[in-house]
């Protein structure tokens, strides 16, 4: 009884073509039959050739997969560090393919370190598993024109204690087979080689589809059987290869069928093969540099098969498949992380930024306002201490004439304006601190810290106003009732965000005052020399009236004399007053801006600059463990 193979269906052959039912000898002649098929007559015809299923479940497992020493090891605690710290603030589709990557290194690294499970893939006729069968030497995986003729992963196993990795694969035991070996080097060397036949990735069977996905996302190595007709076909490089180009180290691409093509026709097959997988960006592996494997063969005439296994032994021996599968697939889970953790500039709090965010606040609460009030008031106490009793009399004329009901209504209507503008320049500087802050970072994070900023403004208002009372109280300020003075501008916010206005008395103050500036020492002296001069004019005065009346003797120099030093000499040394209460008012109002400012850098500190620092400095952490995980790549050029 005869099958047709792969090969002999691509090279549009007929049954003349098929095999004998045997399996091969060891004079090396092929004999391609259906031994695995037809177990019961194939043992009576040599029961020491059947390809008989592999029952190994009872077999100790070999050498739990480990990494001492390995960087690998490193990486995949960095990347689990990296997961755990960004759950709070990445969704799980983002952390999804981190998570499964970790998951299979883990259930990777419980099972054996004897064994490299290699799946051989293909599209449909390319022969892979005409190639299967030739390197297990025997006849397991179906063969023929029926399509699709491998329908489930096939497993062959050249040593026991695979059957962890097979469960993992969920390859039932009637599907698990053992090869045919010889005792040659070559076959010594395949010792530990778990070979799967995968369904074809193009079936019109979206079930086999799926199979092949779940298992190439879970073998050590890949062997890619391509055949002349469809080597350049768009299926296989855009949703395998390319994704694949990472695993290149890892990854055998085999130009099968050979035998089809003329002359040197194979020869530039090849090279335009090698064209298209670096166009893939998968590097190809030559002259000692890493890289995919790429090479011809025939699997139907076994020309470059023997070099595949020798290939393959090296491979399996060297034992580090699945390190360099789990390391490209930790590679692949960064570069899909790269955009959620990598900035494109350098965001973060600078010294010019956290400047101008205590500027707009000061600004807000009315800090520069707020100084050139209390030096105002510095000087105004001054010239009632040094004043004329005469000019203050007139001030205080002038004051009661200008306060109306025009004056006061202006002060209502303009109100709500001031409130809306106070509360509206917090909001500013909260949002263009956030703005600075997040320039170039990822959009995760900048969400987070955009957060952190709004949730910590909403109290800011009417934290600066407590902070802007605290600082009134001790610097001082204005008492109730001297709007009419021309003082103007912004001062400290309201509970509810809006303006104080300089005049108004501020809540909590009893009597409406805030407490009067300190007096300096000469303020006493000045005083006296005020009311002498006073003094000096009242004399004066009265000794001219009695000298007018009659009741005093005539005598007009000495009284108008008098009368005239105290009249000049008043104004002289209110003036002189005025001049020595420069300097002290100038530095009493800036004492006041400087409170005022320090508090309300204080406020924004603790509610604003801390909890957007603290988001900053959780993004650099998980930004250094991400680093981590890149750091020690071993599967990059």
């Amino acid at each position: 009884m005869t099958a047709v193979t792969d090969q002999g269906r691509d090279h549009g052959q007929g049954p003349e073509h098929t095999a004998p039912e045997e399996t091969r000898r060891d004079d090396g002649c092929w004999d391609d039959g259906l031994i695995a098929r037809r177990a019961a007559e194939a043992a009576q015809e040599g029961a020491e050739d059947e390809p008989s299923p592999v029952d190994d479940d009872a077999e100790p497992q070999v050498e739990a997969y480990g990494l001492p020493g390995s960087p690998l090891r490193p990486r995949l605690d960095a990347l689990r560090e990296l997961v755990g710290l960004s759950r709070a603030r990445l969704d799980g589709d983002t952390l999804a393919e981190a998570g499964r990557v970790l998951d299979e290194a883990s259930a990777r690294q419980r099972l054996s370190s004897r064994h490299t499970v290699v799946a051989v893939a293909g599209a449909t006729g390319s022969g892979k598993s005409t190639l299967f069968n030739a390197l297990a030497g025997v006849q397991i995986s179906d063969t023929g024109l029926r399509r699709p003729t491998t329908s489930a992963p096939i497993a062959c196993s050249w040593t026991d204690g695979a059957a962890g990795l097979l469960d993992r694969l969920a390859i039932p035991g009637r599907l698990r087979r053992r090869p045919v070996q010889g005792f040659t080097a070559v076959d010594e060397a395949l010792q530990g080689l778990v070979l799967v036949d995968l369904p074809d990735h193009d079936s019109a069977a979206t079930g086999h589809r799926e199979q092949v996905d779940r298992v190439l996302a879970l073998v050590d190595a890949v062997i890619w059987v391509v055949d002349p007709e469809k080597y350049a076909d768009a299926a296989l490089h855009e949703r395998y290869l390319r994704p694949f180009a990472g695993h290149a180290e890892i990854s055998f691409v085999v130009l099968n069928q050979i035998d089809r093509l003329p002359g040197e026709a194979a020869h530039l097959v090849l090279d335009d093969l090698r064209r298209l997988l670096d166009e893939d960006g998968i590097p190809v592996g030559e002259h000692g540099e890493p890289g995919a494997t790429v090479m011809s063969l025939s699997a139907l005439t076994g020309a470059g098969v023997g070099d595949l296994r020798e290939l393959l032994g090296r491979f399996v021996q060297a034992r580090t498949a699945a390190a360099r599968r789990l390391s490209a697939d930790v590679d692949a889970a960064a570069a899909r992380l790269r955009p959620v953790y990598v900035a494109e500039g350098r965001p973060g709090l600078g010294e010019r930024v956290r400047e101008e965010f205590t500027d707009r606040l000061a600004d807000a609460v009315g800090a520069g306002t707020a100084g050139q009030a209390a030096e105002r008031e510095w000087r105004r106490n001054a010239g009632r201490a040094c004043g004329t009793p005469w000019l203050r009399l007139w001030h205080w004329y002038e004051s009661t004439r200008q306060l109306g009901g025009l004056d006061l209504m202006a002060q209502v209507l303009t109100q709500p304006e001031e409130e809306i503008t106070a509360r509206q320049r917090v909001e500013q500087a909260v949002r263009k601190l956030a703005d600075d802050a997040v320039d170039g970072l990822p959009a995760p994070w900048a969400q987070a810290v955009r957060e952190a900023a709004v949730n910590g403004a909403k109290g800011l208002p009417e934290a600066l106003d407590e902070l802007s009372r605290k600082a009134q109280a001790v610097t001082g300020g204005r008492s109730r009732g001297r709007s009419g003075s021309g003082d103007t501008g912004s001062a400290p916010a309201r509970p509810d965000g809006s303006v104080r206005t300089p005049g108004a008395p501020v809540a909590g103050a009893p009597g409406g005052r805030v407490g009067r500036p300190p007096r300096p020492a000469w303020w006493p002296a000045a005083v006296l020399v005020q009311a002498s001069m006073t003094l000096l004019q009242i004399f004066g005065g009265l000794w001219l009236l009695g000298q007018i009346v009659g009741v005093l003797e005539p005598g007009l120099i000495v009284p108008a004399l008098l009368m005239l030093a105290g009249v000049a000499g008043g104004p002289l040394v209110e003036w002189s007053c005025a001049a020595a209460a420069r300097g002290p008012s100038r530095r009493y109002g800036q004492e006041a801006e400087r409170r005022l400012r320090e508090a309300a850098a204080g406020c924004g500190r603790a509610r604003v600059l801390d909890p957007v620092a603290a988001e900053l400095a959780r993004y650099r952490e998980v930004r250094e463990r991400y680093g981590a995980v890149t750091e020690f790549s071993t599967t990059r050029g």
